[in-house]
């Protein structure tokens, strides 16, 4: 009994060694409480307006468990026309998770957490879908995970609300992670991942369906990650589009 309950304790953390959270999607993993996370995901997004660049600063912390709030303070600066330009302070986000389902074997686990996105309306009024549209937005939404020591899957479906705007939101995000080398320690990785994002704008009736490309450097308790998203079906109108976006960013435990 007590040998299979080791082997099962270095099974669940081979898996935390084997890949680092995914880039433009979620993952239900949740490494320890007592812990914290920083980290900044910079994008670049071009649609048919212009472009922004929007600069999160983040901070994650773990009460417990299976219990995790954050706080994301975001600069972004931007050119979308005239009388559209600048840089300055973007939407507040206020994160909350709780894991109610975790399942771990030898090299696997399956887990599922309910999670909360409270944007608050500090930055500018751009009708930037999730950078900046200056307005209050609640986000409620269930994330599943299943990792194993030769690759990881991930989902998510929740619905964005603006009680006071017109960017109501059915969200679905997919991901697949993809380890490149063997499970080692310390821990060193390469990752690859394909994720998938489809939106569904209810009151604007705008749908679109992105991928996004990413490659993953970990290296002890810091990741490093790249990404580009191009839309694959879009019905926007033409000066909303996305014609693409790049994200670079690094994240540490501690």
């Amino acid at each position: 009994m007590k040998k299979i309950f080791l082997w099962s304790l270095l099974g669940s953390v081979a898996i935390t060694w084997a890949q680092g959270p995914p880039i433009t999607a979620d993952n239900p993993i949740m490494l320890g409480g007592g812990s914290f996370t920083t980290k900044t995901l910079v994008e670049i997004r071009n649609t048919g307006r212009g472009t922004s660049v929007y600069v999160p600063a983040t901070i994650q912390y773990l009460p417990t468990a299976n219990t995790l709030v954050g706080l994301t303070l975001p600069y972004i600066d931007y050119d979308l026309g005239p009388g559209f330009s600048g840089s300055e302070l973007a939407d507040i986000k206020l994160l909350g998770k709780y894991q109610f389902l975790r399942k771990d074997q030898m090299g696997k686990t399956f887990r599922m957490v309910a999670k909360t996105v409270q944007s608050l309306p500090t930055g500018p009024e751009l009708d930037l879908m999730g950078l900046s549209t200056g307005l209050y937005e609640g986000y409620y939404g269930v994330i599943a995970g299943y990792e194993t020591l030769k690759y990881g899957i991930s989902s998510e479906l929740g619905y964005n609300m603006m009680p006071n705007g017109s960017m109501d939101e059915f969200r679905a995000k997919l991901g697949f992670g993809l380890p490149l080398l063997k499970p080692q320690y310390p821990n060193k990785q390469v990752n690859l991942y394909f994720e998938y994002t489809s939106a569904w704008l209810t009151e604007r009736d705008w749908y679109q369906l992105l991928y996004s490309q990413g490659i993953q450097y970990a290296a002890k308790a810091v990741t490093f990650d790249l990404a580009v998203e191009l839309p694959l079906v879009q019905d926007f109108p033409d000066d909303r589009a996305l014609n693409y976006s790049v994200f670079f960013g690094m994240r540490y435990t501690f």
